[in-house]
């Protein structure tokens, strides 16, 4: 099974592509898609999901795991933050790829058993879990990494439909 990790942003969008068999992960690709503060915000949102979409066209994942947002203060850059995750998960829904969400704390639990674990400890895990010479960089990357492992220790427990 092939999952897509997303950690969802409009600035700074983190992707981690991981094949799962049994219960063993094997790093198929993870990186960034990066948006510019100068560009249009809907030129923003376009070039996200055309990356996006070039990404899921050459890894064919079978399901998306996406993190859903927590915000404080900010309702300007929450809303705007939540337009891209919103364009990351139409690119999988319009390929009949099934997304599941998860809490920050259903993440650090899942990849450290701790739900209060930081950021540090999350990526050192991360690191460990997917036998890594180092740390995967940057921090969105890492993220987003640990989001498809949350799915992935997660999805032997569900049904399937």
């Amino acid at each position: 099974m092939i999952i897509l990790g997303i950690d969802p942003g409009f600035a700074i969008t983190g992707y981690g592509f991981l094949n799962m068999e049994g219960n063993r992960f094997k790093v198929l690709d993870y990186g960034v898609i990066t948006t510019e503060p100068k560009q249009i915000f809907s030129e923003r949102l376009l070039c996200i999901g055309n990356d996006l979409g070039m990404l899921i066209e050459k890894y064919r994942p079978d399901v998306m795991a996406i993190e859903e947002l927590f915000f404080n203060n900010n309702a300007k850059t929450a809303i705007q933050a939540a337009q891209g995750r919103g364009t990351a998960v139409y690119e999988a829904a319009r390929r009949h790829i099934p997304v599941h969400e998860f809490t920050p704390l259903q993440v650090k639990q899942a990849v450290t058993g701790y739900g209060r674990a930081d950021k540090k400890q999350i990526q050192q895990m991360v690191k460990i879990l997917l036998n890594l010479d180092s740390i995967p960089k940057p921090d969105d990357a890492a993220d987003a990494l640990a989001i498809a492992i949350c799915y992935g220790n997660s999805s032997k427990y569900s049904v399937k439909c």
